[in-house]
């Protein structure tokens, strides 16, 4: 089994009953295992700015997926759960985000690790950092 990180976020909707099901998602898949999750903070938008504060949060997951197939499962469950993609950085019922995997670095077409924003994202960092120290810290020294 790998442990993988994960960075979840919403602001439309109900953010907390919508990161809940999502945990909840992730869990009850057949090849993941969410062994812990962090409290969920309230943010004010990256990117975009002109939106609705979002409810963020981080989960460590084990999985026997690979980092691709685990980053599917994430976009999966976004999908199942309602989200439409209609810009970047837009408003969301649930983004998922896959942070790091183990200490594998990559830089495919469709997926970085670790992820390429994550040491400029407070709204990433704080909630991993309270599951997972070492992981933030490595992810800040690899992308900074």
């Amino acid at each position: 089994m790998a442990t993988a990180w994960l960075s979840l976020g919403a602001n439309i909707g109900d953010p907390a009953a919508q990161l809940a099901q999502a945990i909840a998602r992730l869990d009850a898949h057949a090849q993941i295992s969410v062994t812990a999750q962090s409290k969920v903070i309230r943010t004010k938008a990256w990117g975009k700015t002109d939106q609705p504060d979002f409810a963020n949060m981080a989960a460590t997951v084990e999985t026997d997926l690979l980092p691709i197939d685990l980053l599917h499962a994430c976009l999966d469950i976004e999908r199942d759960m309602g989200r439409v993609r209609h810009e970047v950085w837009g408003p969301r019922l649930i983004d998922i985000d896959l942070i790091a995997y183990e200490r594998v670095e990559m830089d495919a077409t469709k997926l970085i690790l670790p992820h390429r924003f994550a040491h400029e994202r407070d709204f990433v960092l704080e909630p991993l950092r309270e599951i997972s120290p070492d992981t933030a810290d490595w992810i800040v020294t690899r992308r900074s």
